[in-house]
């Protein structure tokens, strides 16, 4: 891996974080900037992901039969670039004169073009692309601190920019159109240049001059059933979806936090601002931490962490001061979390071929495709339904009791509850003990069959 290698990585993940956090404003979008009714929305939403979660095995399991070695992960991109630019464009068209319905039925769809069509096909090899771009633990570590700080720092220029800049441009639809356009075409130039520098890379194999043969087609039924049967990759599965649930109403609430608690949305960018500062420390601290820590412990603290300074916007929900502090912390204790996440994965991967004698790449990395969609599509759900229990009214000076708490509910208790779960749920994950063992047997084995020996 060299130095540029890792950069287009991470440009890769940046223009996959703007799609993803993009999505993550939209709810906001359709209900104060379009005028959809909030339940409607939550549908819509709550359909588009459960189509896009199913298309990500499938997805993973058509690139896995798919000829091409290990490049045929990058091919997926430069085919689905372009369509991609032009959906993102398409997202904040919404046909809001015709009437509510033909708008949510247009919202639907364009998700589903979004995440499910454009968005897996280019973003499932992508997540294989660390497993078999290199068997080094370091360098998949690294990838994975690059990937990290690609996708955070998406979330925070979108955090930062979005509300400041389509007020800026009048505060409309058609102000975020225009904003939009700007992103889709960031999009469509960092996809072409993280394409063409993966087409001319050195995998492992070139390399190891071994041979480029293809690993023989799984069907899907029982590529499915092999996943299902690697707990890892479970583990892994869960992990996503919670910490996306997390994630993604994170992502929203900050805008509805500031509008309604603090009395400006326009304060979003502040608070993007100096979690920005956090930011940086903790990439800067997250190879060592890693390094020193192991995977296990640094996950276990992020989660730890992030459920601490949920607890503490609980006790103070309403202090500007506090919840900006704690905002601090929590972005600093996730960081190396984040670097994680296609470790863990490429670590499962390992576990699948050590276990069946197949690694089911492209199936396999469905894990963080589909725990992002199904845990983003929770998400919007669990966020529309706060709000219309809440009473949530956008046309509204100030908010009511019902909607402070409506706020606070998913703001707050809920990052509370759901990283604890997660915390229990990784006591399972004792892969990082075994592997070496794991990997030696694996490397003996592939030596094995390059002599052409039976094992």
């Amino acid at each position: 891996m060299r130095k540029r290698d890792y950069m287009a990585d991470m440009g890769g993940q940046f223009a996959l974080g703007l799609m993803g956090n993009l999505v993550g404003q939209l709810t906001y979008f359709y209900t104060d900037k379009v005028g959809l009714a909030v339940g409607g929305v939550g549908l819509m939403m709550l359909i588009s992901k459960v189509v896009d979660a199913l298309t990500d095995i499938w997805v993973g399991n058509i690139i896995d039969h798919s000829k091409g070695g290990n490049r045929k992960y990058y091919k997926w991109m430069i085919r689905m670039a372009v369509p991609l630019s032009i959906v993102i464009i398409l997202m904040f068209t919404v046909p809001i004169q015709a009437g509510q319905i033909p708008a949510l039925i247009y919202v639907m769809v364009t998700n589903i073009l979004l995440t499910a069509v454009c968005g897996t096909l280019i973003g499932t090899p992508f997540s294989a692309v660390m497993v078999v771009r290199t068997n080094s633990q370091s360098e998949r570590e690294n990838m994975g601190v690059f990937r990290a700080v690609g996708s955070y720092g998406a979330g925070m220029m979108i955090a930062i920019a979005t509300i400041p800049v389509t007020n800026i441009l009048g505060g409309t639809q058609n102000a975020w159109i225009k904003y939009g356009v700007v992103i889709a075409l960031l999009v469509l130039l960092l996809l072409l240049i993280c394409y063409n520098n993966g087409r001319k890379a050195e995998f492992v194999e070139d390399s190891a001059k071994a041979a480029q043969e293809e690993e023989e087609a799984v069907p899907l039924k029982e590529a499915v059933r092999l996943l299902f049967k690697n707990k890892y990759w479970v583990i892994v599965l869960s992990f996503n979806i919670i910490t996306q649930i997390t994630n993604t109403i994170s992502g929203t609430s900050g805008a509805y936090y500031c509008k309604w608690i603090f009395g400006n949305d326009n304060l979003v960018a502040l608070m993007g601002a100096f979690g920005m500062l956090a930011t940086v420390a903790g990439f800067l601290l997250s190879k060592p931490i890693i390094s020193k820590m192991g995977v296990k412990k640094t996950v276990n603290i992020g989660l730890l962490g992030a459920a601490f300074t949920a607890a503490v916007r609980c006790a103070v929900p309403a202090n500007m001061g506090v919840y900006f502090i704690v905002g601090l912390i929590g972005s600093f204790v996730q960081i190396p979390l984040m670097c994680l996440y296609g470790v863990l994965l490429a670590m499962a991967v390992d576990y699948n071929e050590y276990k069946y004698d197949k690694k089911l790449v492209a199936v396999s990395s469905g894990a963080i495709g589909i725990g992002n969609k199904i845990g983003g599509g929770i998400a919007s759900v669990i966020l529309s339904a706060f709000l219309a229990i809440g009473a949530y009214d956008a046309t509204l000076q100030v908010a009511t009791a019902s909607m402070r708490y409506a706020i606070y509910g998913f703001s707050n208790y809920l990052p509370l509850v759901t990283n604890l779960v997660m915390y229990f749920v990784f006591r399972g994950f004792d892969l990082e003990k075994k592997l070496p063992q794991i990997q030696a047997e694996l490397a003996e084995r592939r030596a094995k069959k390059a002599d052409g020996k039976e094992i």
